[in-house]
């Protein structure tokens, strides 16, 4: 998946000049995979076909987007009837009574943990939570992880894409499955170390 996912982004971005087509392509990619598309963006980047405003600004739109779009949905379905039911009982006030008290640090910490984001940003809006609150965590920890992940993929795509030739992509994807294996490994580390601290009650 990553691998096709990359080469249909590396191709697409290669193959037009039109900003807004760029800005699209990028876009919807980090709806799919959004570490590999980074990786992926940075090398384009490095391989001078799209600018670096261009390709990081996309990013954080559409990481910050789809991030946005999970509390949504959660908050529409927070409406249906049998929701409704469920959100009055105790144990749901006190997940919202816990959430809220680490809105902020809880938004950020899944965002580095594989696969918590989607539950987690569910619920934040679910349970009625902030949207601004959580709305500039999320804006805080896209800045952060996307920035570090796109600079360091930027650093090594440059001397892929001038020392490796006709071998430049096939390096360049395994560089993506590497940097996300690292940045799995660390995750799955915090997700344990998390594990073991207060939850709600």
């Amino acid at each position: 998946m990553l691998m096709t996912m990359s080469q249909d982004l590396t191709l697409f971005v290669e193959g037009t000049t039109n900003p807004l087509f760029v800005f699209f392509g990028i876009v919807l990619s980090s709806f799919v995979l959004e570490d590999a598309a980074a990786v992926m963006a940075a090398l384009v980047v490095a391989s001078g076909h799209v600018s670096m405003p261009l390709a990081l600004g996309s990013l954080f739109a559409g990481i910050t987007l789809g991030d946005l779009g999970l509390f949504w949905v959660g908050r529409f379905a927070a409406r249906h009837p049998w929701a409704q039911r469920w959100v009055a009982t105790d144990r749901a006030r006190g997940m919202q009574d816990w959430l809220s008290n680490r809105l902020i640090g809880a938004v950020i910490s899944v965002r580095f943990i594989p696969g918590a984001r989607l539950p987690t940003y569910t619920a934040c809006g679910f349970l009625g939570l902030s949207f601004l609150r959580f709305a500039l965590a999320v804006i805080v920890a896209t800045l952060i992880w996307t920035t570090f992940l796109f600079t360091f993929a930027l650093g090594a795509g440059r001397v892929i894409m001038t020392y490796f030739g006709a071998w430049r992509w096939p390096i360049g994807i395994a560089l993506a499955l590497i940097i996300l294996g690292i940045s799995q490994y660390f995750a799955r580390r915090q997700a344990r170390r998390i594990s073991g601290k207060d939850g709600p009650k």
